[in-house]
């Protein structure tokens, strides 16, 4: 197949192929990141890069079986500034309509965020097809739940794999929920307790002798009779932070500071389902940038998977 990857990043689109067992004659790559760019020509020496968005045009390529793409969705996105159509980011998912129209090709993916159903319909309305919530904690540590325009035939969602944040941490650290949330471009830098517990984000994950279930050790048996679960410190130290249970029943935790640390680059490869060390290359900044742009490979793959049940 040849390939049309339009907002390439870091060639998550091959990543995916490459899981689903898509065959692939000629990878185009659209993408002007000169990190993430470096990162793909280090593992897809192949890949035929093709330049910034607004310069790709059909009769500059071949016949394209696939176009795949995910553009910028600060535009979209509930947790931006809600401008939709009108942040000149969104405008490039114009292009990618049009890049569309040009190539016609037998297959396509369009992926983005949340985002408000007005902005959701007038995509649909535009491709033709009906978005799939995917929620990448099905196959990975991670909540992320994007949509996905395609008209890959797609045989239900993916299964469960029952992978929990604490399978792919590193150097013994603990954490106090099953999935992390979701990382972003901005992960790198970093994030606080306040911000963790009460905002539900920037993930973060503590050392054993910061972070303890109530009823581990002795001395806390008789907090046993509380219906919401509780974490202490284990040496019983004054806490630096306790949130209080709310609507959604968080439960109360005590911390110790510098026994904390946000996910390593490592670990938010694992988040993503990309193989480790894939973004080795570039400065840590940069490998959490790409990974929280990027895509969960296993969620792309599954859809891929598609192609081969019709060829």
């Amino acid at each position: 197949m040849k390939i049309l990857s339009l907002f390439d990043g870091m060639s998550c689109g091959r990543l995916a192929l490459d899981r689903a067992g898509i065959v692939i004659d000629k990878y185009f790559a659209s993408e002007i990141d000169r990190y993430a760019i470096s990162i793909a020509k280090s593992n897809y020496p192949d890949t035929v890069h093709i330049g910034n968005v607004c310069d790709v045009y059909a009769y500059n390529l071949p016949p394209i079986d696939l176009l795949i793409g995910g553009s910028p969705c600060q535009g979209f996105s509930f947790a931006g500034k809600h401008l939709n159509f009108d942040d000149p980011r969104s405008q490039l998912f114009f292009e990618y309509v049009r890049v569309l129209k040009e190539t016609k090709p037998k297959y396509f993916l369009m992926e983005n965020v949340r985002m408000s159903k007005q902005s959701m319909d007038a995509i649909t309305d535009l491709l033709g097809v009906e978005p799939v919530a995917i929620n990448s904690n099905l196959v990975s540590a991670q909540n992320r739940y994007r949509l996905y325009w395609t008209n890959i035939p797609m045989d239900g969602l993916p299964v469960d794999k029952g992978i929990m944040l604490k399978d792919i941490l590193e150097n013994n650290y603990v954490t106090n929920r099953d999935k992390s949330h979701c990382i972003d471009a901005n992960y790198f830098k970093g994030g606080n307790l306040k911000s963790y517990f009460e905002k539900h984000r920037r993930q973060l994950v503590f050392t054993k002798d910061g972070l303890c279930q109530v009823g581990e050790t002795s001395e806390h048996q008789h907090y046993k009779h509380d219906q919401v679960k509780r974490v202490y410190h284990r040496k019983g130290k004054a806490p630096t932070l306790l949130t209080m249970q709310g609507g959604n029943r968080e439960p109360k935790v005590f911390v110790e500071p510098s026994q904390w640390r946000k996910l390593t680059v490592l670990e938010c490869e694992r988040l993503q389902t990309v193989p480790d060390n894939y973004t080795k290359g570039v400065s840590n900044t940069q490998r959490y940038k790409m990974l929280g742009n990027g895509w969960t490979i296993d969620v792309v793959a599954h859809i891929m998977k598609g192609i081969r049940r019709v060829q």
